[in-house]
């Protein structure tokens, strides 16, 4: 395996190896990026406080998100599409989880199944549900999890109508896939690549495709996708999963106090701060912008994760020393997996572990536990959405 020092790294190796469709589906916002690029600039403007001649020794980042134990405070966000990044890309990724001792949360958009990811991985893992109008389909999405032995579910709440993505259009990015002559010559160099997906059976939609009222084959999902969200969703509708699923509940969209504030009311286990990676409503706050007035609203009274711009070690410990119990990563393990498959996830998370246990460390902290605002320069108005940093 080549030398890789950052994600950036991988994302370089990443944008090489993997077809041209499947790699601007994941590096890529809604309509002008704003908020997809604030997301992670966003970050650069909380400085760090250095401390020294502090006991460095005996560190710890292990910690607990909804009541598990982690090796980290970072867990795999859920990512669509994931099976086309690397053959099977699904099972890699939740392996490499698994081993490290970080969640993996698999996508209902996902390639592999829950059964596949179940019928390879050994532990627990979370599964991400969309809030469509198919009761049936719900229901027995939830039965299905249940039967997988998944741990949590993580309720999607902010993708009711589609933000338009210019990039995946252009390249016929749909589901299923349009292929054009275009995307098929790019796929041709990508050799690796698509000897890989020549030995995998796993190439559509395994939570749909046979599931779905009306979706046999992956000509028929179209179609489907276009009628499954339900723009009518309410606060009483997820309170409706939460009673239909039985388990621990994660809400993952909200980027306002009032929002988390309904969320604390309907019972979630925790919440995600999260703009979906600024793919939805473009000009949307960043997540990290957004935290502290969260964490202000309802930080004593429900867990509190982030997701959404986080390329860094530096990045977790930030989002944690502002008040969040867990982290996610979508982007910088996608690119691992792109990159080198299982290997290349399980070097993302040993990447983002080095820095931030050794930040952690430079920081005069030895417990993740421990961070707090004491650790960070964070500049005035940084959490006012009215100042223009």
């Amino acid at each position: 395996m080549p030398i890789y020092t950052s994600i950036e790294d991988l994302r370089r190796h990443y944008v090489r190896r993997t077809p041209k469709m499947f790699y601007d589906y994941a590096e890529s916002g809604s309509w002008t990026e704003q908020t997809f690029r604030e997301n992670t600039s966003d970050f650069q403007h909380i400085h760090l406080k250095q401390r020294v001649a502090v006991d460095m020794s005996g560190r710890s980042t292990r910690s607990s998100m909804i009541g598990e134990d982690v090796a980290m405070p970072v867990a795999l966000a859920p990512v669509g599409l994931t099976g086309m990044q690397s053959a099977d890309g699904e099972i890699k990724a939740a392996r490499a989880a698994e081993k490290f001792g970080v969640p993996f949360t698999l996508s209902t958009m996902s390639i592999c199944s829950i059964e596949d990811v179940a019928e390879h991985t050994t532990q627990p893992f979370w599964f991400q549900v969309y809030t469509l109008k198919d009761d049936d389909f719900m229901r027995r999405l939830f039965e299905r999890a249940k039967a997988a032995n998944c741990s949590a579910v993580v309720v999607t709440v902010d993708l009711q109508v589609l933000g338009q993505r210019h990039k995946d259009l252009k390249n016929g990015l749909s589901a299923p896939p349009k292929l054009t002559a275009k995307s098929i010559a790019n796929m041709a160099t990508k050799i690796p690549w698509g000897l890989e997906m020549l030995k995998t059976k796993r190439r559509s939609f395994g939570n749909i495709v046979g599931h779905a009222k009306g979706v046999t084959d992956p000509s028929s999902l179209s179609a489907w996708t276009a009628e499954a969200f339900d723009v009518s969703l309410d606060w009483k509708r997820i309170a409706q999963f939460k009673e239909w699923w039985g388990g621990k509940l994660i809400v993952k969209g909200i980027m306002t106090p009032e929002d988390a504030r309904c969320a604390v009311e309907i019972g979630a286990d925790a919440i995600i701060v999260s703009n979906h990676g600024g793919r939805q409503l473009d000009g949307a706050m960043s997540s990290i912008r957004m935290l502290p007035s969260i964490m202000d609203e309802v930080g004593n009274e429900i867990e509190v994760h982030l997701d959404s711009g986080i390329r860094s070690g530096q990045d977790v410990l930030k989002a944690l020393a502002l008040g969040a119990k867990g982290t996610y990563i979508g982007r910088a393990f996608t690119y691992g997996l792109g990159a080198a498959g299982e290997e290349g996830v399980t070097k993302a998370l040993q990447i983002i572990h080095k820095e931030l246990d050794t930040t952690m460390a430079l920081c005069g902290e030895t417990d993740v536990s421990r961070l707090g605002p004491h650790n960070l320069y964070v500049p005035n108005g940084f959490a006012d959405p009215t100042v223009k940093l």
